[in-house]
């Protein structure tokens, strides 16, 4: 799929908060704290149950995600600080958000530690793709992007239908895709990078 793509076509929707938050000089590395934090909220609040809580968070993770690039843009500033610390955030909300949904009981921890190792993997191949000189590569089907958006949608069929699906709430089915999808994803990055190395 990969929504990553799209962001730049979406900048008619994002731009006066991007023009909001340059007059009141906030920079892409505060959008990036704010993303850890509202990632760890998230966590926190599907481990207690509050899926409300747990999506709305994730709304604003995605919200923050989008905004540290596109003022960082804005203001032309592209740093490898900036950069480096945007990624070890992702990392972390990834962590903070899939540990809560398994350990707030909304999947067994198999499927969690499946769908973490899952989404892992994806990150840590599209960036490995750079250390090994072939170019930060974002292909296959589960980027960033997709996984908030997605996760968004679960958590609302989940405040709709607590119940879920043959006993597994919408979250937890979640998870089991995010962990065949993931991985899938992951091989699919190490055979388009295998080939470029030759």
């Amino acid at each position: 799929m990969t929504l990553d793509s799209l962001r730049p076509h979406l900048k008619w929707i994002y731009q006066p908060f991007v023009d909001i938050a340059i007059k009141i000089g906030i920079t892409p590395n505060h959008f990036t704290i704010a993303a850890f934090f509202v990632a760890l909220f998230a966590g926190i609040s599907f481990y207690f149950g509050e899926v409300v809580l747990g999506t709305f968070f994730i709304m604003c993770n995605a919200a923050f995600d989008s905004m540290d690039g596109a003022v960082a843009r804005a203001l032309n500033i592209h740093g490898k600080k900036g950069d480096f610390l945007d990624h070890v955030i992702d990392r972390y909300a990834d962590i903070f958000i899939i540990t809560g949904i398994f350990a707030g009981g909304f999947a067994p921890w198999p499927i969690g530690v499946f769908a973490l190792t899952g989404v892992l993997m994806v990150s840590y191949l599209g960036t490995q793709a750079q250390a090994v000189g072939v170019g930060r590569y974002y292909g296959g089907m589960l980027g960033r992007a997709d996984r908030l958006l997605l996760l968004i949608i679960a958590g609302i069929l989940n405040i709709i239908y607590p119940a879920g699906v043959y006993g597994l709430p919408f979250l937890g089915w979640l998870l089991v895709i995010f962990g065949l999808v993931g991985h899938i994803t992951a091989i699919q990055r190490f055979i388009f990078v295998w080939k470029e190395l030759g």
